[in-house]
């Protein structure tokens, strides 16, 4: 497999990020593909990569959905196309300059050097490495990231991040109809089974910043399904039923 890594960008209502990101990422010198996954934004954020997607030709794929089905399903849609095209590189990454577009090379060298099957941009990998967010935000999810560590075991101080780079031997393993989670339980879920099923899982300290533009799609029942989510993981994985 020769291709570039994919870099795929769950979208909604995100149409002025997701041009500015297409552009940063075709600069980067690690040249990458990209998916977007659009679940019908009404501000027209398709309409916006389609344009892009004439200025690099083959570089820039999209599907559109009806609907907002939620993060996790985006993903999960994501890995599907991935592997459908014979990628062996697969990025997860927000549209909202959350994640610095700079640290995207480090995520991919990490596993194409094969140091790890999954190469996790982490906020809390060296301290708390998060710009501009309010003090409850940040207590929310550093106690979130405590409370599903002591749950799983997770040998992860960035349970849930979704900023990373995994090898399509990941994908390949995970039954991907048995990934429930949809909000940012989803993160937590997949580094779990990957975890369970023996792969290696490697930090890699970046710096998340709040976003400029946009709205956040963080609510409470995103976290609420974060809250029983670990422990239907942990029970399943005692059960032997993963």
């Amino acid at each position: 497999m020769s291709k570039h890594p994919l870099v795929i960008i769950p979208t909604y209502n995100e149409a002025t990020n997701a041009v500015r990101m297409i552009h940063t990422l075709m600069s980067l010198d690690t040249k990458v593909d990209i998916l977007f996954v659009d679940d019908g934004s009404p501000d027209g954020t398709a309409d916006r990569i389609k344009e892009a997607q004439k200025e690099y030709p083959n570089r820039i794929h999209l599907i559109e959905r009806a609907s907002k089905l939620g993060l996790g399903t985006a993903y999960v849609r994501g890995f599907e196309y991935a592997l459908e095209h014979d990628y062996e590189c697969i990025c997860e990454m927000d549209a909202d300059f959350s994640h610095p577009p700079e640290d995207l090379p480090k995520l991919i060298e990490t596993v194409q050097s094969d140091e790890a099957d999954i190469a996790i941009g982490s906020r809390y990998a060296n301290g708390i490495s998060i710009v501009n967010w309010p003090l409850s935000r940040l207590i929310l999810s550093y106690g979130a990231n405590i409370y599903a560590r002591t749950i799983t075991g997770l040998p992860v101080k960035d349970t849930t991040a979704g900023y990373k780079c995994i090898h399509r031997r990941v994908i390949e393993a995970i039954p991907l109809d048995h990934l429930r989670s949809n909000g940012y339980a989803f993160q937590i879920e997949l580094h779990f089974r990957a975890w369970k099923a023996g792969f290696r899982l490697k930090e890699v300290s970046i710096i998340f910043r709040e976003r400029e533009e946009g709205v956040s799609k963080m609510s409470k029942g995103i976290v609420r399904e974060a809250i029983w989510r670990v422990w239907a993981l942990k029970l399943r994985s005692l059960f032997g039923r993963l």
